[in-house]
Formats: C-alpha cells, structure tokens, sequence
C-alpha cells in the first residue's frame, strides 16, 4: 500500500475499492427492489400517469371554449372522423383498421388515449387534443401554459403527409380545425 500523502496515509485508491465493494452490496439490492415494485404496480388503461397528462376529450373544452367546440362541432371534418374507419371498416382487417386509429382518433397508442369505441368513446373521433395536446391539466388549472396553443405545420403533418394526402384526397389545412 503506498502512502499518496493522505492525513491518516491511507491510500486513496484503496478507499474508493472499499466505497466501491460498499455501494455495490448496497445499491444494487435496493435498484432491484425499486424495479420489482415499479414493474408490479398495476396499470389501467385510460388512466394516466402523473407525468402524462391526461386526455379528456373534446367535450371537456365546451365550459370554456364554446365557440370553438360549436364551431369545430359544425365545420371540421376531424369531428367525425371515425365515420370512415366505420365506412371502410366491411374492407379492412382489424390490423389495418387499428393503423387508421392514429389519425382518426384522439391519442391512439399514448398513455390515455383512445383504446376503443366501447372503452374510450369520449375519444373516438380527432378531437382538440389531436392539435393542443392532453388537455386533463388544462381543464384543472385553466391556464394557458397547460395547453399547446400556437401550431405549427408539423403539428398538422403527423397525420396530413404527402401519401395520405394523395390517397384519401382531402387538403392538408394548417389551422383547419374549425375554428
């Protein structure tokens, strides 16, 4: 052991093998034990984590928003967008119908979002979430910060690209929610 002038001339070097060997005899018993619990908490679907807002569907922004629902309720074609997953539904497979969910409702395959008809019908069709995100801390606090406002042409481009715009025909509208 050499003395590297330490105040008790104890080597450093030794010191961090036994800090080492230490953490390690305990760290990693607790890492595991953390892990199990979290794996083994239970899961429901629709509900969403803390740190995932919340969908909570189009309706929920009427109390504030009235205009706005009405005025998407009349003119946007997002609001009923399930009806073609419907129409096209005697054609499709379950797999392929599952590939229109993305753009046809709101939230699909995120914590939260759309699951099915039966489950989350509050979110069948591409609803405001689809453009200014989860809404479940917006509808708490009321505040403008809580909810994407300012949109952009990739906000639209998720779903509105060159292939499904040739395919189905219709016109990428940036701002064409309806309001």
């Amino acid at each position: 052991m050499r003395d590297n002038g330490t105040p008790n001339g104890i080597s450093e070097d030794i010191t961090v093998i036994y800090f080492l060997r230490f953490s390690k005899s305990l760290c990693i018993p607790l890492l595991t034990l953390l892990i199990s619990t979290i794996v083994t908490l239970p899961f429901q679907p629709g509900v969403a984590e803390s740190n995932h807002p919340e969908f909570v569907g189009s309706y929920a922004c009427k109390a504030c928003h009235e205009k706005e629902y009405n005025s998407f309720l009349q003119y946007s074609k997002k609001a009923r967008s399930f009806e073609s997953i419907e129409k096209m539904r005697k054609g499709l497979t379950e797999e392929e119908i599952r590939k229109c969910y993305f753009c046809h409702t709101t939230g699909y395959g995120l914590t939260g979002g759309f699951i099915s008809p039966e489950k989350t019908p509050h979110l069948k069709n591409a609803g405001c979430e689809v453009c200014h995100g989860p809404g479940g801390i917006h509808v708490k606090t009321r505040q403008r910060r809580d909810i994407k406002r300012h949109l952009t042409r990739e906000d639209c481009a998720r779903c509105h690209i060159a292939e499904r715009v040739r395919a189905f025909r219709y016109r990428p509208l940036i701002h064409g929610g309806g309001h």
